[in-house]
Order: C-alpha cells, then sequence, then structure tokens
C-alpha cells in the first residue's frame, strides 16, 4: 500500500470538474461569433504586417536603406550651380561662383553632446547675423535627406577663416556656389536676387530670379560619405549627380540699359531728386530693352554674408530702393492719356481729325445752384483754334475736355466709353510681364466714386480723367505698353524679358526654346484712325509748337507726347514724356522695323513738369539711334 502511495499521480486523484470547482472556474464552450472575430482580429494583424512588410521591401526600402546608411554615414549635397542669365546679344549678366556655406552636422552634435543653443550664439556672434535666422534654418531644415543643415551660405574667405580658428563644435565648411551680378545697380531690379527658402536651399526672391526660379535652379546631387568610429573616411557613394541650371537669354539690350541708367541718373542729380523711371520695349514684338527704377541698389548686397549691414539699410531706407517703380507704382498719367482719348474720340465719331475746337485758356460749364458762378476747367495755356494733331502736338486740355466729357456741339465720349477704352488697351489689368509683383493701376468709375467717397460722379469728374488727372492711376509699364501699340498700328502685345532657355557649349549659344510674342488685342480693324494719331505725336516733335519740339533734330524723325501730372493737392508735379520711332522714319532710313523703339521717362517731383523729361527721352532715342540702328 506504501508503494502505491508513492505512485500517487496528482493530476488523476483531482478530476477536472473538481480543479475547476475548487478555482471557481466553469468552462462554457466557445460561440461561433468569438470564434469569427478571433479569425477576423488574426487576418487584420497578418494583412497589416503584410502591408508593411510589402512597403519595406518596396517603396519605402530605398528610404530606409538610406536612413540605415546615415547611422554609419554622411551625406554630403553637391550643390548645382545655377543657371546663367545673358542679355540679347549674349553678354553675360548674372553667374555663380565658389564660395563656401557653414553647415551643423547634426550626428556629429548629437554624439559628442553639443550644446546647440551655444553653437548658434557663437557663430551669430562671430559673423553678426540675426540668430533667429539660423534657429529658422535649424527648425525647417528636412532631417529626412540630410544630417548636414545649412546655417549660412555665399560665405567670403575671411569669414571661412574666421570659423575655422574659432573652431565652433559641430559646424563644418563646405564647398558652394555664391551669386554674382555682373552690371551692379542699372539691372537690379530687372534681375532681382537670390536668398534662402525653405530647407535652406537658394531660390529667386525677386525680379527674373524669381519668376524663372524653376528654370534658373537647378538639382542639388548626393554624395554618401562612409566613416569610422575616429571619423576616418573609409569610403564614398555618389547617390545623386547634380544638374545645372537651365541659362535664361533675355531681351535686355544691356548697353542701352547702363546708358539710360546712367542718363536718368544724372537728370535726377541736376534736379535735385531721388525717384524716376525709364522703361524701352521694341513696339513690334513686346520685348523688353531696358528697364530702370531709381533709387535702386546692388544685388549683390544679398548674395553676400557678409554684406548684412548695407542689408538693413536697403530694407530700411525711407526712398525705398528695393521698390519696383515700373511695373508697381502707380501714378496719374497726365496728358500722356491723350493719345488714346484721340484714338477714341475718332473710332467713336466724337469728331474728325479736322473738326476745330476753341481754346481760350479755359473751359466753362453752368452751375445751376450758383449760375454767377460757372465750374472753370483750365487749359495750362491758350492755344486758340485746335484739330487733333494740333491739340495732340499742343498738349490742349480744353480740346479733351471737349471729346471726354462733351461740350456745346460736342457730344463727347463719357466715362463709361473712356472707361471701356482704358481696358480694350490693357489698363487697370495687370500686362502679363514676366517681372512680379504687378501692380494694375486704378480706373474710377461713377459707381466706385459713390461707393467709396459717398458722392456722385460730375462732369468735372469726366473733364479730370480724360487729361488724365484725377483718380485714374496706371503703371509705368501699362503706359508704354499702350504707346508702342500705337507706335505698331495694330496690336497690343505682353511685354516681356525672356528670349529663350538653353546652354552654351565652347562659347556658343545653344537656344533649345525660344519663346514667341503674346499679341493681347489686335485693333488693326482702327488703323486709318491710329495713323492720325500717330500723325498728331510727330508733329509734338516736329512743329515749332509742339511740346516735344526738343527732339527735332535727331538724325531720324521721331513721335512724342509729354506729360506733367499733378499730386498731393497740386504741390507737386510728376514729369512724363512717352515718344517712339515711326515705322516709316525707320523704312525711309532703310531700318528694320525690328530695331523699332519706344522709351518711357518719369521724374517724380520735377522741377518744371515734362521740360524735365524730354531731354532725357532725346538723349536716349539719339545714343540708340547711332549705337543700333546705324551699326
Amino acid at each position: 500500500m506504501r508503494d502505491e502511495a508513492k505512485e500517487f499521480d496528482l493530476e488523476h486523484a483531482i478530476s477536472e470538474d473538481q480543479f475547476q470547482k475548487n478555482l471557481g472556474v466553469l468552462e462554457y464552450p466557445l460561440t461561433k461569433r468569438v470564434l469569427r472575430l478571433f479569425f477576423a482580429v488574426a487576418l487584420m494583424i497578418s494583412g497589416a504586417a503584410a502591408v508593411k512588410l510589402f512597403a519595406l521591401t518596396g517603396w519605402e526600402g530605398e528610404f530606409y536603406k538610406n536612413r540605415a546608411e546615415m547611422n554609419v554615414a554622411q551625406t554630403i549635397t553637391i550643390p548645382a550651380a545655377r543657371g546663367l542669365i545673358y542679355d540679347r546679344f549674349g553678354n553675360l549678366l548674372a553667374e555663380d561662383e565658389p564660395s563656401h556655406r557653414a553647415v551643423l552636422n547634426v550626428i556629429l552634435a548629437k554624439h559628442k553632446g553639443i550644446n546647440l543653443e551655444e553653437t548658434l550664439t557663437k557663430l551669430s556672434e562671430l559673423l553678426v547675423l540675426d540668430k533667429t535666422e539660423l534657429q529658422t534654418a535649424v527648425s525647417e531644415a528636412n532631417l529626412e535627406k540630410t544630417a548636414l543643415i545649412a546655417l549660412v551660405r555665399n560665405l567670403s574667405d575671411y569669414q571661412v577663416n574666421l570659423i575655422k580658428e574659432a573652431g565652433i563644435d559641430g559646424i563644418e565648411i563646405q564647398d558652394d556656389y555664391r551669386r554674382q551680378y555682373l552690371k551692379g545697380p542699372a539691372f537690379s531690379h530687372i534681375l532681382g536676387y537670390t536668398g534662402l527658402a525653405k530647407f535652406n536651399d537658394v531660390a529667386g526672391k525677386t525680379g527674373l530670379e524669381k519668376h524663372y526660379d524653376g528654370l534658373l535652379g537647378g538639382t542639388d546631387g548626393v554624395r554618401l560619405v562612409y566613416r569610422d568610429a575616429k571619423r576616418n573616411i573609409l569610403d564614398e557613394k555618389l547617390l545623386d549627380v547634380s544638374k545645372n541650371g537651365e541659362q535664361l537669354y533675355t531681351t535686355i539690350d544691356s548697353g542701352l540699359q547702363e546708358y539710360f541708367y546712367n542718363r536718368l541718373q544724372g537728370a535726377l542729380r541736376a534736379l535735385g531728386r531721388e525717384a524716376a523711371v525709364g522703361i524701352a520695349l521694341n513696339p513690334q514684338n513686346g520685348e523688353v530693352l531696358a528697364l530702370i527704377n531709381l533709387p535702386s541698389f546692388d544685388n549683390n548686397v544679398f548674395t553676400d554674408a557678409a554684406r548684412g549691414q548695407e542689408r538693413a539699410r536697403l530694407l530700411n531706407s525711407v526712398s525705398e530702393p528695393l521698390f519696383n517703380r515700373a511695373v508697381s507704382g502707380v501714378y496719374a498719367p497726365g496728358s500722356t492719356i491723350k493719345p488714346l482719348v484721340a484714338l477714341a474720340a475718332l473710332n467713336e465719331g466724337v469728331v474728325n481729325p479736322e473738326k476745330e475746337i476753341f481754346s481760350a485758356g479755359f473751359i466753362e460749364i453752368p452751375n445751376p445752384y450758383f449760375p454767377e458762378q460757372p465750374s472753370r476747367f483750365l487749359d495750362w495755356k491758350p492755344h486758340g483754334w485746335v484739330n487733333l494733331h494740333s491739340a495732340l502736338a499742343r498738349s490742349s486740355n480744353v480740346y479733351f475736355y471737349a471729346v471726354g466729357g462733351g461740350f456745346g456741339d460736342i457730344k463727347g465720349l463719357g466715362i463709361e466709353k473712356l472707361k471701356e477704352y482704358w481696358e480694350l488697351f490693357g489698363l487697370g489689368s495687370k500686362t502679363g510681364i514676366d517681372l512680379a509683383p504687378e501692380n494694375t493701376g486704378f480706373l474710377p468709375d461713377p459707381g466706385e466714386k459713390e461707393k467709396r467717397v459717398k458722392d456722385i460722379w460730375r462732369l468735372g469728374d469726366t473733364y479730370n480723367t480724360a487729361i488724365g488727372q484725377g483718380d485714374l492711376l496706371v503703371t509705368p509699364i501699362q503706359l508704354i505698353n499702350y504707346i508702342a501699340s500705337i507706335a505698331n498700328g495694330g496690336n497690343l502685345y505682353k511685354p516681356h524679358f525672356a528670349k529663350g532657355i538653353g546652354y552654351r557649349v565652347e562659347g556658343k549659344d545653344l537656344i533649345q526654346k525660344e519663346f514667341q510674342p503674346e499679341v493681347l488685342m489686335n485693333f488693326s480693324d482702327m488703323g486709318e484712325y491710329v495713323k492720325e494719331v500717330q500723325k498728331g505725336m510727330e508733329d509734338a516733335v516736329s512743329k515749332w509748337y509742339g511740346t516735344a519740339n526738343l527732339l527735332a533734330d535727331l538724325p531720324v524723325t521721331a513721335a512724342g507726347k509729354t506729360g506733367s501730372a499733378q499730386i498731393a493737392n497740386n504741390t507737386k508735379t510728376n514729369a512724363f514724356f512717352v515718344g517712339y520711332l515711326p515705322a516709316e522714319a525707320l523704312a525711309k532710313a532703310g531700318v528694320s522695323l525690328d530695331k523699332q523703339i519706344a522709351i518711357l521717362v518719369l521724374i517724380e517731383n520735377a522741377r518744371e513738369g515734362s521740360l524735365n523729361a524730354v531731354p532725357v527721352g532725346r538723349d536716349v532715342l539719339e545714343w540708340y539711334y547711332w549705337n543700333r540702328l546705324i551699326k
């Protein structure tokens, strides 16, 4: 019996039912619902695991492979050079020159336990930089692509030596490119400049650099460097080859641009003034030959890290040298609007070219409330009897009061028709020029005035806008573009700077894509009336009484129109001159129409009205004749 006790088996001694009873456990069979839920959960987990496994071996495989390599390696960016920018004759305007950048090695900083805040403070103090800019570079860094953060780019050799001598922990120096502008302030508002964008990449900030950033900006390459624990290089691997940006060939005539800039700057010095605009277009295709804004600035200031104090002065200057007046500034056009009013009056049958209107130096309209106090609108001088041609040549206000708003037996266009023609010729809307930001200007009308100032539109308002005063505002590029359409006799083109894109091989330009002119509006059906307006603008130059008679001694016939717009409650005057070389004159001189030119000169707050702008226009056209037409 004792031997049997030794072989006692607890598993058999306590029955299964008793065991469960003692534990207080009752057994119930699993329902089908529970089984289905179990299998569904298992299936979902298995499916998710399968999808993740597929992703890791598929589209995410390269990403995690690179991340794994980053743990034992260092990715080095191979900077790509931006595309070069040329003028219409192949003269270089912007290029990239070798430079350096300071980068923060995140892996090394983490490995050594470097205090990032102290590193950024030391670097900002050493280079006299805003620390917040460095902090932004760190916060915006894309660490999924590289463990190196470019903190400062465009470093000079002097700055590089400072960093190396300081031995700032975690900071490394790498090769880079710096944008270099070869022609200085004369071209700054056209070319613009580059700066740092998201992830501290270089991108165009203003001008053509911004508009064509997608073409000019290249694609950086990536090199993987394997190191041991002592930072010794073990191996290198090229992951991506860098690709330089494409070359941009522009319509700019750099010789004309520099002459126009210097001549306009000289006029401002003589007058003791600061602000001016100059534009030259080819009326036959809308190509911008020159565009000047004064005051200007050196765009190299924004691509050189050592010129921070100069940048600060430019950004805070009350004269606004960074403001592109040619495309963003808005001005009352003064009498330069009269050729368009004349064309509208002819096309609408308000007058014919021979219809004469008498200017006694003013025009009076009855005052229904105070008959003894009629409203008087002044001409700038008495002109006597004038028709369309002499009214344009003399710039008679009375004539355009009458055809614009009506007087006596002349019905006048009225504000609705005036606005219709303004819009037809591109005023009140962006021209689409490849230079941002572009302003739309402002076209007044009765509804807008009543809503804005709670007052009705009056006949005097129409009179004022018909001579380019009042609330009518245009940009200089809109103004010269409509004048160019008068010059070519039938087409309003989209003004543009881009001639083509391509590349250069062994000193030869190979243009892959050439940009074609774009017609915004065709008005060839007004051709006979355009010729009458052209004659009036030619008389403004050739007739002794013409307001642009100073151009009469040019070697080739010219056409022009002056304008003086009162601003600041008539305490200041903006002076305008717009003009062009007529197609007939060019043909007579044996010159191709491809060399036709239209120009605008604007001097803000001029001392003597349009008289100050005309000499500049004359000299620019004369330079163009001797340097471009007869060569």
